[in-house]
């Protein structure tokens, strides 16, 4: 998909709203706790977070999570064995990231281990959703993508 469609599709998913982008290098302290960046924290809001593609975990608003599940849900036929394997795996993993007095989250063991999140982890803007990698992980699936 060329960079303009993609850019458009993911500002469209977004239905307008604040494009997420770029990348952001935090570390999880030793009781589990990371800070969202800034910038994600003031366009996202309310946020859930679950297990995501590819090893990642997924962060969206929770309007937004809300209504692609939504989508999903009634989409996904009861006899459809793997929509529903899908809508068991997100469901069950889902949590809503709650900030502490000082800004910190707290990260699900569950979503940890998933993810292969020990210390260090990358945030990055995905156009209508944020992905946090653990980044160990982020630079193994930036050498196996290259540049484009």
């Amino acid at each position: 998909m060329p960079l303009t469609v993609a850019l458009e599709w993911a500002f469209e998913r977004n239905r307008g709203g604040e494009m997420l982008t770029g990348e952001y290098f935090h570390q999880v302290d030793a009781k589990g706790r990371v800070r969202i960046p800034p910038k994600f924290k003031d366009a996202l809001g309310s946020v859930m977070i679950t297990k995501g593609a590819e090893g990642c975990l997924f962060i969206f608003s929770a309007p937004q999570f809300k209504q692609q599940l939504e989508k999903k849900m009634y989409e996904t036929d009861i006899f459809d064995v793997a929509g529903n394997r899908q809508l068991r795996t997100v469901f069950s993993s889902v949590f809503e990231f709650e900030e502490d007095n000082q800004g910190r989250s707290l990260l699900p063991i569950a979503l940890r281990k998933f993810a292969k999140i020990d210390k260090d982890v990358v945030f990055i803007g995905v156009g209508n959703r944020a992905e946090l990698w653990a980044k160990e992980e982020w630079d193994r699936y930036q050498e196996t993508v290259g540049s484009w």
